[in-house]
């Protein structure tokens, strides 16, 4: 059978293979919070599917799953905490765009949807009132914060939030801010990093996109598949960037203070073909990945084969004049594709992905 490419395709025209999108999908409001309408959408969701012919998800023969990492406003809404604005400005929105595009093209073909959630309060070690200088101010955000700074007392742990997190021991606190500032030195991992307070527990920032979240509810109801939230970040004495493994694990004696995810890892890896989108693709989408990609080399390196990378669905950190992450990203992308795992863009049909393990059981893919 010859494939061949699709020519002058129209904007809202499907692949070869895959499904239109369906009259409620808006891509001009991706980048805005609203209500989505539920019960309106589950009954489009299970007339969509008959439509269709779309098998309910227990049906699949190749299980393919989809992870999203932290499609929260808080990261993806313009004007909110932490918005991923990536090289073009609107950056994770666009991604987004891509992504909902996606999720409603290959309804037939995604077995489930696991969202992660990244979940704070306000007094955790990267937030800005965990810090004071000399005078008692707290950083600013996007702040650096360096073991020598915290050996010379130019930022030194805050006193006052010591009654919320080790019940007013505040040697202790201390102690395990230098360590954990020197155990990211010594890991190779980011340094850490004062964040803006964001995607707080409770607020609206939290919550997944509108749009992002209308597409996994379709789907959900469309294949009959519970999608899986996953959330990460609570612990306050650790950055838990990755949704599989917190930056660090022990406190300075050595006593553990979380844990791998191990049941999450195990459930991922059981899938045929992993996909990963998400935010930010030089922070928590990056470790995530990287971690996942170090348990499949103990495990079996070949199983790197079963990942795939939307590119297109994912946008560095990127603040003007102040920092940019892209080359990170770059370099950190660059490794897992060498590592065996596949760099592929939602805008292709997934059957012209490399060594994509199509579903007999579905609709063959033909020449356009």
């Amino acid at each position: 059978m010859t494939i061949t490419p699709v020519q002058e395709r129209a904007a809202d025209a499907p692949f070869a293979g895959t499904l239109p999108l369906p009259p409620h999908f808006q891509a001009e409001r991706v980048g805005e919070v609203w209500r989505v309408p539920y019960q309106q959408r589950a009954a489009e969701a299970e007339s969509w599917a008959k439509q269709h012919g779309i098998p309910a998800a227990a049906k699949d023969r190749v299980r393919v799953g989809l992870l999203l990492i932290d499609v929260q406003n808080t990261f993806c809404i313009p004007g909110f905490e932490l918005f991923v604005a990536g090289s073009s400005g609107q950056g994770a929105v666009e991604d987004n765009q891509r992504l909902c595009q996606f999720i409603y093209r290959n309804l037939a073909q995604i077995t489930q949807i696991v969202a992660t959630l990244d979940t704070h309060t306000a007094m955790q070690i990267f937030h800005p009132i965990f810090w004071v200088d000399a005078q008692g101010s707290h950083p600013q955000p996007a702040t650096p914060i360096s073991v020598e700074e915290i050996r010379s007392g130019r930022w030194q742990v805050n006193p006052a939030v010591a009654a919320s997190l080790t019940r007013g021991d505040l040697s202790t606190l201390q102690a395990h801010a230098l360590h954990y500032a020197q155990q990211l030195e010594e890991g190779g991992k980011y340094p850490l990093m004062v964040w803006p307070y964001h995607s707080m527990l409770g607020g609206i920032g939290h919550a997944l996109v509108p749009a992002v979240e209308e597409a996994i509810f379709f789907h959900s109801l469309a294949r009959c598949s519970q999608a899986s939230l996953e959330l990460k970040g609570a612990n306050p004495l650790t950055e838990n960037y990755s949704v599989l493994s917190p930056e660090v694990l022990t406190g300075p004696e050595g006593d553990p203070i979380d844990e791998k995810n191990e049941q999450l890892i195990h459930f991922l890896l059981g899938f045929d073909a992993l996909i990963i989108a998400g935010q930010a693709k030089s922070h928590c989408l990056a470790w995530t990945v990287s971690d996942l990609l170090e348990e499949i080399q103990a495990r079996d390196p070949k199983l790197a084969g079963k990942v795939y990378l939307l590119e297109d669905c994912t946008s560095p950190v990127v603040i003007p004049g102040v920092v940019d992450f892209s080359e990170q990203a770059d370099a950190a992308f660059a490794s897992f594709a060498a590592a065996g795992m596949h760099r592929v863009r939602s805008t292709d049909p997934m059957w012209t992905w490399p060594d994509f393990p199509w579903d007999p059981a579905s609709p063959t893919p033909h020449s356009v």
